[in-house]
């Protein structure tokens, strides 16, 4: 086979994998990408089909209205969600490379005092004073993986929970515009009309829906009310919008 069908097989491979039933109910498959995805796709989905659906609301049967709107919500909301996430990831990092000087530092300057502080920490959670002593001199051999303990327990910080700024900007980018071309495509390819508006409001619940369904084999809730409740949050949203357009464009015209 060549490379690029060997590519395609490995990735339906990946999903058929992701979609099959967790082996244990500890199981966390995907977790370190859940919130960026489901976030951004959730909010592309929800942000476009309300500024759609209020846009449609005030101007009525105007399809370049509606575009427009669309389109730009798209491209705002993206590079936003882009820029957000890029900005908290790198942020935490920053913090993260902060602590861990700090930490070498103090372990250098103060040695007693930290072991003193982590011995304090185990204690709290249920050791003996000699068992909690037992485990902080033995972490201490190790000034690398003492500063790594340090930094996790004391401060809550671990660079295994950090993914990167680059790609966790990229993703909620893909993510947001993925759902927020969902609503917008019946506009592009209709032109407007009524046809287009309810394909727009029944897309966007079915990919609601599909999202909701997806984040209950991670959660391991029940699907079917995972996926109707974020259909029913986006066609409120949506309904609220919609009210609003109508109104203020009443009062316009």
């Amino acid at each position: 086979m060549s490379p690029v069908i060997d590519r395609f097989t490995a990735i339906a491979e990946r999903v058929r994998e992701f979609f099959e039933p967790p082996s244990s109910p500890h199981e966390t498959r995907g977790a370190s990408v859940v919130r960026p995805i489901v976030f951004g796709a959730t909010d592309g989905l929800v942000c476009n089909l309300s500024l759609i659906m209020g846009v449609a609301g005030a101007a009525g049967e105007d399809p370049h209205s509606i575009v427009i709107a669309g389109v730009a919500g798209l491209l705002a909301g993206g590079f936003s969600m882009a820029v957000g996430e890029y900005v908290s990831v790198r942020s935490q990092r920053e913090l993260l490379e902060y602590q861990i000087d700090l930490q070498r530092h103090q372990l250098h300057h103060t040695p007693k005092q930290e072991r003193d502080i982590l011995r304090e920490i185990y204690e709290a959670k249920g050791l003996s004073s000699a068992e909690a002593r037992l485990i902080v001199e033995r972490i201490m051999r190790d000034p690398e993986r003492a500063i790594d303990t340090f930094v996790r327990e004391e401060i809550g910080l671990s660079a295994a929970t950090m993914g990167s700024p680059v790609a966790a900007g990229l993703g909620s980018l893909s993510a947001f515009a993925a759902g927020a071309i969902v609503p917008l495509l019946p506009f592009l390819i209709l032109g407007g009309g009524t046809a287009a508006f309810a394909l727009s409001i029944a897309g966007a619940g079915v990919a609601l829906f599909g999202i909701g369904l997806a984040v209950s084999r991670l959660t391991h809730r029940h699907a079917i009310w995972t996926g109707v409740r974020q259909a029913g949050l986006g066609g409120l949203a949506a309904a609220v919008t919609f009210g609003i357009g109508s109104l203020l464009g009443t009062a316009v015209h």
